[in-house]
């Protein structure tokens, strides 16, 4: 992806001249993600990191720029725009997005959480895989619960299938972990590990937690909307010493 994004004015920022201030969340980021690999977004609050998400997820437009997943492109600025019902269609079937509080519907069992987004899609439900893929997050005895009678981690779990039973090619996560304690935090990063290693989809996910990071292959960090340095083979204290040192590397054109 290389986009640009920015946000409305900020009214009354310049009160001599009354003009707005826009407010640029994303800087001309260029950024490639090699498939089958799991990538965690960092930086400060405000440095970009959900707008990227949303951006590359397809929730959200740039402003200028291309978005192109699995080799298709998804947005680019200089043609003609998706429609929403196209991007929609594209979405589905090509992104899972897995959310910090889980966005699960209460009235809803287990099973019929997970094969949501294949029914907006109008695609058949194959139950087996449906059964196959919640029994692989450790869900494969409570297909006849409601998320009421769920653990915050397994509610967590069931996000995480509903996002795989489209077979996506990438899974976006915005701070997956957020709401966990830490073992089911824990449980659910070694499960976006697995999706990577044992079914070669891309993750790419938003975290603040340098624990959390270090469950990635790479990490790329954000700062004032533009990228501000990358770590490979992250561990959580080589990432808590680069987020302490973000903004000199910023300022030192990293």
């Amino acid at each position: 992806m290389k986009v640009t994004k920015t946000y409305g004015t900020r009214a009354g920022a310049d009160a001599r001249t009354g003009e707005g201030t826009t407010i640029r969340a994303l800087d001309d980021i260029t950024l490639s993600l090699p498939t089958g690999t799991f990538t965690a977004v960092m930086g400060p609050s405000g440095s970009g990191k959900s707008t990227l998400l949303h951006c590359a997820a397809g929730l959200d437009r740039p402003d200028s720029g291309l978005v192109m997943v699995a080799g298709e492109e998804m947005t680019d600025s200089t043609k003609a725009p998706r429609g929403e019902a196209a991007l929609t269609r594209f979405r589905r079937t090509r992104i899972g997005f897995v959310f910090q509080q889980y966005n699960l519907l209460p009235t809803l069992t287990v099973a019929q959480n997970t094969i949501l987004p294949l029914r907006l899609a109008g695609r058949r439900v194959d139950r087996a895989r449906v059964e196959r893929t919640l029994a692989a997050v450790g869900l494969g005895d409570r297909l006849g619960h409601h998320p009421d009678q769920l653990s915050g981690g397994q509610r967590q779990r069931v996000a995480i299938a509903r996002a795989l039973v489209t077979e996506p090619s990438v899974v976006f996560a915005d701070e997956p972990t957020g709401a966990l304690d830490t073992r089911s935090a824990r449980d659910v990063l070694r499960l976006l590990q697995e999706t990577v290693r044992v079914h070669g989809r891309t993750v790419v996910m938003v975290t603040h937690d340098p624990v959390a990071a270090s469950y990635a292959d790479a990490v790329q960090f954000l700062a004032d909307g533009r990228l501000a340095g990358h770590l490979t083979a992250p561990t959580a204290d080589a990432v808590a010493e680069r987020l302490a040192h973000l903004g000199d590397d910023v300022t030192a054109g990293v």
